[in-house]
């Protein structure tokens, strides 16, 4: 079995993921120094939450993390399969999700659900109608 032309971009694709991960790493060590929030503590607790913005931005911003964490292993996957029928078109769906992974993030560290719907949708008038 021979990879088809155009294959080369599936792992092109496929490293985006990485760099979103390691951006959102470094992110949560940001937010955890700036709340207080000792290793090997993965959450603020709802006291520590009540009591600082710092400490609800650091639990955002590790939920995102960890919610990129859960579903990139299902994209990565699916783009590789995917990517031995349609290689252009699965990188494509994998750079997009890399972005909205970026776009999501930028919206649910804020500590403000809202934010995340605005960013979201500031996000969807990027992409061009289907």
């Amino acid at each position: 079995m021979s990879l088809p032309e155009g294959y080369g971009y599936i792992p092109s694709s496929l490293i985006t993921i990485g760099w979103v991960l390691v951006w959102q790493g470094i992110m949560v060590g940001r937010y955890r120094k700036k709340a207080g929030i000792e290793y090997p503590q993965p959450y603020a607790e709802q006291a520590e939450v009540k009591d600082s913005a710092a400490a609800l931005r650091f639990n955002c911003m590790q939920r995102a993390h960890q919610n990129t964490l859960e579903s990139a292993p299902v994209v990565f996957v699916s783009t590789i399969v995917a990517g031995l029928k349609y290689p252009a078109l699965a990188a494509a769906i994998c750079v997009a999700y890399s972005f909205a992974r970026i776009v999501y993030t930028i919206g649910y560290k804020s500590g403000q659900p809202k934010r995340l719907s605005i960013a979201t949708y500031a996000a969807c008038q990027l992409l061009p109608p289907c």
